[in-house]
């Protein structure tokens, strides 16, 4: 796949793109097999598949936690397999929002500490305004001197989501963001997402195992035996359904 620009200096349609990329573990185990896929700025996209069709290692190898065996990643325009530590870590920290089923809040801070945690590491001056605007659109204004113990469940992931856009990142990656939350609160919390994708123009990228959060999304990208295994766009829950029950017969 080429990246596709409008313009000799316009910034490329993707957000993240993966080209043939193929990820062999210790053992031989391949958990992705020539996957090209690309998500486009300003787009919600949730990656489906059975268990063990490499959802996680896709995500993983995005984000640039991970380095794929061979192929190529372009993350905010840059070649990221190219990179070495630590250039990758400043390029992930600048770039790159992370929400996780386990949320990595750190007790012992507030919640303002925490939404401002990632850019200290990233040693970049934080934008306290656009944090504040964050813990309203988020529902959680005047609680920000609360520790994540005194928060629900829900709310401990609305900070985590504040956390994730403070550095206005230009990728989301959720990995069942949702998964550990009950259905009412679950629906909050994507709707949240969907809100930040339409008014905000983030580009969210998410594992889930679940139909009813990937309706949620412009597009589903499935997966199966390392490999994608086709696409849903507009999808409906039912939609979704039915194509995991095609992956898992």
């Amino acid at each position: 796949m080429v990246l596709v620009r409008d313009s000799q200096d316009a910034p490329p349609r993707d957000a993240v793109e993966l080209t043939e990329v193929t990820k062999v573990h210790p053992g031989g185990v391949r958990a992705l097999d020539g996957v090209t896929v690309g998500f486009g700025r300003g787009s919600f996209t949730a990656v489906m598949g059975p268990s063990g069709s490499g959802k996680s290692t896709l995500l993983h190898c995005a984000a640039g936690l991970d380095r794929p065996t061979s192929g190529r990643i372009v993350l905010a325009g840059q070649d990221i397999g190219a990179l070495r530590e630590p250039k990758l870590t400043a390029v992930r920290r600048a770039h790159v929002g992370f929400v996780f089923q386990s949320l990595n809040l750190v007790d012992a801070l507030s919640v303002w500490d925490n939404i401002l945690l990632p850019q200290q590491f990233a040693g970049t001056k934080p934008d306290r305004e656009w944090a504040k605007e964050l813990l309203a659109r988020v529902g959680l204004a005047g609680r920000e001197k609360a520790r994540p113990g005194e928060l629900s469940g829900g709310q401990q992931q609305r900070v985590a989501l504040a956390r994730a856009l403070a550095g206005r990142p230009a990728v989301i990656f959720g990995d069942e963001p949702t998964g550990a939350l009950d259905l009412s609160t679950g629906r909050e919390v994507l709707a949240l997402l969907r809100r930040f994708v339409d008014e905000l123009g983030a580009t969210m990228v998410m594992v889930t195992h679940d139909p009813a959060a990937a309706a949620w999304a412009d597009r589903v990208v499935f997966l199966a035996d390392g490999r994608i295994a086709g696409e849903l766009h507009s999808p409906s829950a039912d939609k979704v359904s039915a194509r995991m029950m095609e992956l898992t017969r």
